[in-house]
C-alpha cells in the first residue's frame, strides 16, 4: 500500500516531519522508509533473482491427453480426441488443438508425469495453486512475503491476479482460482494485485491527493535536500538523490501505465487478440485470454514478478444428457485462443530479450480420466494431469517424464506439485542467500529447503 503521511507534526528520530518522507506501507517490513528500503535491496548479498513468473491456470481441469500428451500410438480412447500436432523435434507431439505452439516446442518442456491424489475441484484449485502447502496461500503470495510487496522503483505490485469477465458455469472455477491464489494465514497485505477486482490493493493504486498537492511534497524533499551541505560524504549524497528519486517513482511512475494498451503497439495487440473466439456454455462471450496474457507481460515489464492468469472452462464431463462439453468441442472452443495466446506471448518474449527472464507455467487442478464416458467426455483425474513449462532459462525442448501406456499414471521420473512449486521458487530466489537472511519464517523456508525442483529442467 503506497502512503503519503500527512501529519506535519510528527517529527522523525532525524528532526524531520513525517509529512517531508515517502513512506509505503504495508510491506511487512517494520515500516521502513522507502528510500531505506530500496538502498536495502540494492546493496549485494540479496536473495530475489532478475526472474519472473506467469502461472496461466487452466480453471475445471484440463485434459493431460487432449493438451500435451495425444499418445496417438495407443488404441482408443486413451489417445487424443482432438488428434496431435507433430513438431520439429523428433517425439513430442501436441494435441490437434495447438499447431501455433507446436512450433515454439524449442521453447517448450512438456511434464507428462505431473500427477497427484486430490481429484475435487474445490481442494485441487488451492492445493495446485499453492505448490502443496495450502496454509500459506498461493506461491505468488508467498513469494510477495520474501521478496516485498512492490517492485522498488515502479511500484508495481509483486504479485498480480488477471481475471477473465466469466459468466455462467465458468463463475465458479474462476471463484476458486481467485482464493486458492489469496495469502490465507500470511495475512491479507500479500495479496494479489487483481485489476478487475475490488478491495484494498486495489484503492491504493491511485493516490487520493491531488497533483498539486503532490507538487507541495516534491517541493518538501527540494528543501529537506538543502541538509546534503552537512553530510560528509559525497558518496552518501548521491545515494540518497538516487534512492529519493526511486522512492518519487514509486507514486508518480509507471506502474499504472501497464495496464493502458493504448501504449502498446497496435500490431502487437492484434498478434494477441481472441476477441474472435466465443466462449462459454449457455452464455457465451469473447475470449481475453490473449489481452490477458498481454497485460500480463506488461505488468511483468514494470516490475511484477508474479502473475496468475485465470482461464476458466475446462471441465470437459461430455455434452448431451450430461449439461457439460464435449472434449472435441471443448477443445475447438478454449484450445484454439489458448494456443493464439500462448504463442503470442513466447513470441514477444523473445523479442524483447526476455526468453530467458520468464517462466510461462501451464496447469490446472488436476487432468482427465483415461477413458472416454458415454457423454463423449473425460471424468476428474489427478494421478496424471497437464504441466507445461517455457522459457526462464530452463532447459526446453525436451519431455520430462513419461506416461504409462494407457496415459493413467507416470510411468517414469513422476512430478508432484511441491516439486513444481521448489522449480518456480528456486529461479525465482537464490535459496542458499535466503537461507542466511533474517526473518524468514520457518513455515516458508522448510519447504523450499525438503523440496526438490525439477532437475532435469534446471539450467
Amino acid at each position: 500500500m503506497l502512503t503519503i503521511e500527512t501529519n506535519p507534526h510528527q517529527k522523525t528520530c532525524a528532526g524531520y516531519s513525517r509529512r517531508e518522507l515517502l513512506k509505503i506501507g504495508s510491506l511487512g517490513l517494520g515500516g521502513l522508509t522507502l528510500p531505506t528500503l530500496l538502498k536495502a535491496k540494492a546493496e549485494p548479498g540479496g536473495f530475489v533473482q532478475d526472474k519472473a513468473v506467469v502461472l496461466l491456470f487452466l480453471g475445471g481441469g484440463p485434459s493431460h491427453i487432449e493438451t500435451f500428451n495425444p499418445n496417438m500410438g495407443a488404441p482408443s480412447p486413451f489417445r487424443s480426441m482432438t488428434g496431435e500436432v507433430k513438431t520439429a523435434i523428433p517425439g513430442i507431439t501436441l494435441g490437434g488443438t495447438f499447431p501455433r505452439l507446436a512450433r515454439h516446442v524449442d521453447k517448450l518442456a512438456i511434464v507428462r508425469s505431473f500427477h497427484h491424489n486430490d481429484s475435487s475441484h474445490s481442494t485441487a484449485v488451492p492445493y495446485v495453486l499453492s505448490g502443496g502447502d495450502v496454509f500459506s496461500g498461493g506461491i505468488g503470495t508467498v513469494y510477495s512475503r520474501l521478496r516485498g510487496t512492490n517492485h522498488q522503483v515502479t511500484g508495481m505490485p509483486t504479485t498480480a491476479l488477471l481475471t477473465a469477465p466469466d459468466i455462467g458455469r465458468f463463475q465458479n472455477p474462476k471463484k476458486r482460482i481467485v482464493d486458492g491464489s489469496q495469502p490465507h494465514e500470511l495475512g491479507a497485505v500479500y495479496a494479489p494485485f487483481n485489476p478487475s477486482g475490488t478491495g484494498p490493493v486495489i484503492d491504493n493504486m491511485s493516490l487520493n491527493v491531488s497533483h498539486g498537492r503532490l507538487d507541495d511534497r516534491r517541493h518538501l524533499l527540494a528543501q529537506l535536500d538543502r541538509f546534503k551541505k552537512h553530510a560528509d560524504s559525497h558518496d552518501a549524497i548521491d545515494s540518497l538523490d538516487r534512492f529519493r528519486q526511486q522512492a518519487f517513482n514509486v507514486v508518480l511512475g509507471s506502474a499504472t501505465e501497464a495496464l493502458d494498451l493504448s501504449r502498446e503497439d497496435p500490431r502487437n495487440v492484434e498478434r494477441y487478440d481472441t476477441s474472435m473466439y466465443r466462449v462459454g456454455e449457455k452464455e457465451v462471450r469473447s475470449c481475453t485470454l490473449g489481452k490477458q496474457m498481454l497485460l500480463a507481460r506488461r505488468v511483468i515489464e514494470a516490475g511484477c514478478g508474479f502473475v496468475t492468469v485465470q482461464n476458466s472452462g475446462w471441465d470437459m464431463h461430455g455434452g448431451s444428457g450430461n449439461n457439460f462439453m464435449s472434449l472435441a468441442s471443448g477443445m475447438e472452443m478454449l484450445g484454439r485462443p489458448l494456443d493464439k495466446a500462448v504463442s503470442a506471448f513466447l513470441s514477444d518474449l523473445d523479442e524483447r530479450g526476455l526468453r530467458d527472464k520468464v517462466l510461462l507455467v501451464i496447469t490446472g487442478e488436476f487432468g482427465r480420466t483415461p477413458k472416454v464416458n458415454k457423454f463423449a467426455g473425460r471424468d476428474h483425474w489427478a494421478n496424471l494431469s497437464t504441466l507445461l513449462l517455457a522459457g526462464g532459462g530452463l532447459k526446453t525442448g525436451q519431455i520430462v517424464g513419461q506416461s504409462a501406456p494407457k496415459n493413467d499414471v507416470p510411468h517414469s521420473d513422476p512430478v508432484g506439485v511441491e516439486n513444481l512449486m521448489a522449480t518456480i521458487m528456486h529461479l525465482l530466489l537464490d535459496i542458499g542467500r535466503l537461507r542466511l537472511a533474517r526473518g524468514i519464517p520457518r513455515q516458508l523456508l522448510t519447504p523450499l529447503e525438503e523440496h526438490r525442483p525439477i532437475s532435469s529442467v534446471l539450467p
